[in-house]
């Protein structure tokens, strides 16, 4: 099984087969809209008109599993972003990530890289989150919080995850490579 063997549903329902997406390099995030980390839609969105042209997609997900942070409906969701971080990339229908309802590709992407650790300053705040919810948070692959990035390479093979606490900004050259 590989990343286009996945199909999810676009905002208004329809069915969209990642197997359109093969050849570009991807980065698949779950995000909120009132969450502590949503302004990393500014640096997903810079990351995607610095690279859409060669290649490279974001592919948004809301999810409202932490905290309740993403509430509202998927339009709502929609015009927020565009609005307040005038976004651009796919954003899809809200989903979750964790647990028995959880889409399938965030299954696969889990079982291809694992949980990372927290790293930066925010990382010592999200320790104590993820131990309160989950004293064994460091040996499950389970996503911690909104804004965990998944990259995936021209091939579809999931190469890295990236927690919460890392910025859209910081894995640049990691694009890059994957684009040269």
């Amino acid at each position: 099984m590989t990343i286009y063997d996945f199909k999810v549903l676009r905002r208004d329902g329809s069915e969209f087969s990642l197997s359109e997406l093969k050849g570009k390099v991807l980065l698949i995030v779950n995000t909120a809209t009132g969450c502590g980390f949503t302004p990393q839609y500014k640096g997903l969105e810079e990351l995607y008109q610095k690279y859409h042209d060669q290649g490279f997609e974001v592919l948004d997900f809301p999810c409202d599993q932490f905290g309740h942070q993403a509430p509202g409906e998927d339009e709502e969701i929609h015009e927020f972003c565009t609005m307040r971080y005038h976004t651009t990339f796919d954003q899809f229908k809200k989903i979750e990530v964790n647990g028995p309802n959880a889409i399938p590709l965030f299954t696969f992407l889990k079982e291809k890289q694992g949980f990372k650790g927290f790293s930066g300053i925010k990382g010592a705040v999200m320790k104590a989150v993820a131990a309160a919810k989950d004293p064994d948070y460091k040996n499950n692959s389970d996503i911690k919080w909104n804004f965990t990035k998944f990259l995936v390479d021209k091939e579809g093979n999931v190469v890295e995850r990236f927690e919460s606490t890392v910025e859209p900004k910081s894995i640049d050259d990691k694009v890059k490579s994957l684009l040269g």
